[in-house]
């Protein structure tokens, strides 16, 4: 392709509404072009990069026996209500594009296909022989984003390739999830990408077990925990550790202390010359059913631990039925403005004890009339230690379960895993701290969407089963901004080899030199024959300019037909290390084909 003949406008100046770097170089390099609030359009050179990627996934799938399908974007309200995740996504979530057609039907806007494709195999499949089975798509889904940001990274309309396998029994599903765990690794790698495999929390989608595949870069908003042994990864929102010991309590006998103006810990260990493993902080939660029933939570940690709310959330699903609910709507903090709704008196905000009185409940339909009481794990052990009075300006000190206070019946592991913890396998290990960017992950769903559709198959015996179910998704535009996130300097984007739009660029420097000319039209044409990707820069602009351009696109190889060809040569630069060097014209072809060769085996 001609630059002259291209949809080809690079900005010099960086976006105002781009945060991370990534985004604004597809935006100034003119990859992308911002259409709405979390929508872009994909122009030529990226669409080229899209494509790379897809070619390299569906290559990995494939040889994984998995057969390419496509399925609609637009779902029936009524698969999802099967499911039991309508709620979820329209309503707890809010992800979900939906709408109502003139016919008075309700649909969404997929931003998953879990129900569109078990409603098909509920239809289809029949028989154990047909089975283990695995379909997958490459296809656009929507997520309504409350604050879409970073470009690609976290848009409303996206690319990704998701997969479904069907199986008899949780056997062949786990071989299945590891043939995906090995493609994965596979995509990854071939794309030229620094990746961490991560234990995951399985979120709305659900099932026992998953696992993300994570880009590491500075800007991901994911944060990975891991063990310098290699034996243990995983996403912050799931990862276990052993807490630092608490230190021994100074206090040994019981007492109200006076603590005005204490309402944080920092404060009120600060008062009382005390550590804050030492101390219980009680933390309120509010949470909203998708029946209505709101439930107030209480959960006791000790006081130098975070309370992981993804754990919390997913303990708190468990008992869903306990209140005649299936999943949770909300979960939060309540402020000043949401405890008016069922505060009985004004709460001690700070002061808060493990056995605060349910009177302090105003109770009806909705709200549940006790506390929910939880206690972590952290706490448990906890000897003469210091927690809230259940009056404001006041603590007791010298506090032990089973004598001032009731031990929760729901003993919970809810505590925030952080960089120093030591690990639960090799406590000689400490977690690690890494940012990442989800661009991978995949999940084992068992029987969750079989069992609630009616999804099933005859086994040899004639007897009818739920299917086992496997969910493996990548997102194909994430990992594509995701790569320049990974790669890049101050003058632009360093693409990968194997996704790069094309290998290798032809510069004219003078475009009025008409041996510059030939020469690099017909470097052009023989590199572009022999299979080597080739932009030819032919515009009529000053040299500095097409250097500069050629940096920001990032190909990964820029030919100048400039002062060598007086000598029968041409300079050829690789923007990844910027190495120059000046290289016979007939030598071009063979060493280019042998530089792009030898970049993409590395990373098989």
């Amino acid at each position: 392709m001609r630059l002259s003949q291209m949809l080809f406008v690079t900005l010099r100046d960086d976006p105002a509404d781009a945060e991370i770097p990534s985004h604004k170089l597809l935006l100034r390099a003119g990859y992308i072009r911002r259409i709405g609030s979390g929508l872009y359009a994909y122009l030529p050179l990226m669409w080229r990069v899209l494509q790379k990627v897809s070619q390299i996934v569906r290559e990995e799938m494939n040889a994984t026996g998995a057969q390419e399908c496509l399925l609609p974007q637009l779902q029936p309200a009524d698969l999802w209500k099967e499911s039991g995740r309508w709620d979820t996504y329209t309503k707890a979530e809010g992800i979900m594009f939906s709408l109502i057609d003139r016919r008075e039907q309700q649909l969404g806007l997929g931003p998953t296909h879990e129900e569109v494709i078990t409603a098909i195999a509920r239809d289809m499949i029949r028989s154990y022989r047909q089975l283990p089975l695995h379909l997958y798509q490459i296809q656009t889904k929507f997520r309504d984003e409350i604050r879409p940001r970073f470009g690609l990274m976290r848009g409303r309309e996206f690319i990704m390739k998701d997969g479904y396998s069907f199986h008899t029994d949780e056997a062949s599903l786990k071989e299945t999830y590891q043939d995906m765990y090995k493609a994965y690794s596979n995509i990854l790698r071939r794309s030229g990408l620094a990746f961490r495999a991560v234990e995951a929390d399985s979120g709305a989608i659900g099932g026992s077990g998953s696992t993300e595949f994570m880009i590491l870069a500075e800007a991901g908003e994911d944060e990975v925990l891991y063990t310098e042994d290699g034996k243990y990864a995983a996403n912050v929102e799931k990862a276990v550790s052993l807490p630092i010991d608490a230190e021994t309590s100074r206090f040994t006998t019981y007492e109200k202390r006076d603590t005005p103006g204490t309402e944080t810990i920092e404060k009120v260990c600060q008062l009382l010359n005390c550590s804050p493993t030492q101390l219980v902080k009680n933390v309120l939660y509010q949470t909203v059913y998708d029946n209505g029933a709101t439930v107030l939570v209480l959960v006791s940690i000790r006081g130098d631990q975070e309370v992981n709310e993804v754990k919390l959330q997913n303990e708190l699903t468990k008992l869903a039925s306990e209140y005649g609910a299936k999943t949770i709507i909300s979960l939060n903090v309540p402020n000043v403005e949401a405890q008016q709704a069922w505060t009985a008196k004004s709460l001690p905000l700070g002061y808060i004890a493990p056995d605060i009185a349910d009177e302090y409940i105003t109770a009806n339909k909705q709200i549940h009339a006790k506390f929910l009481r939880l206690v972590d794990q952290t706490a448990v052990d906890l000897k003469n230690f210091v927690t809230g009075a259940n009056e404001a300006g006041y603590h007791v000190v010298g506090a032990n379960w089973g004598e001032q206070f009731k031990l929760p019946e729901r003993v919970v592991d809810i505590r925030k895993s952080r960089p120093g913890d030591r690990a639960i396998h090799n406590p000689e290990q400490t977690l690690q701290s890494a940012r990442g960017i989800e661009a991978g992950h995949i999940f084992q769903l068992g029987t969750k969407y079989s069992q609630a559709m009616g999804a099933t198959y005859t086994n040899e015996q004639g007897e009818e089963k739920p299917l086992f179910m496997g969910c493996f998704g990548v997102g194909v535009s994430r990992l594509a901004q995701a790569a320049v996130e990974q790669s890049y300097d101050k003058d632009g984007i360093i693409w990968p080899v194997a996704i790069a739009p094309y290998h290798a660029i032809v510069t004219i420097p003078n475009i009025k030199d008409a041996q510059q000319v030939e020469i690099a039209q017909k470097l052009y044409t023989e590199l572009n024959q022999a299979g080597i990707e080739t932009l030819l820069d032919d515009r009529d602009e000053r040299a500095g300019v097409k250097f500069k351009d050629a940096d920001l696109i990032g190909i990964p190889y820029r030919i100048v037909t400039g002062r060598a060809i007086a000598n029968g040569k041409v300079e050829v630069v690789e923007r990844a290390t910027r190495k120059s060097q000046e290289i016979v014209i007939d030598e071009v072809i063979t060493t280019l084909k042998q530089w792009i060769t030898a970049a993409i085996e590395r990373k098989n």
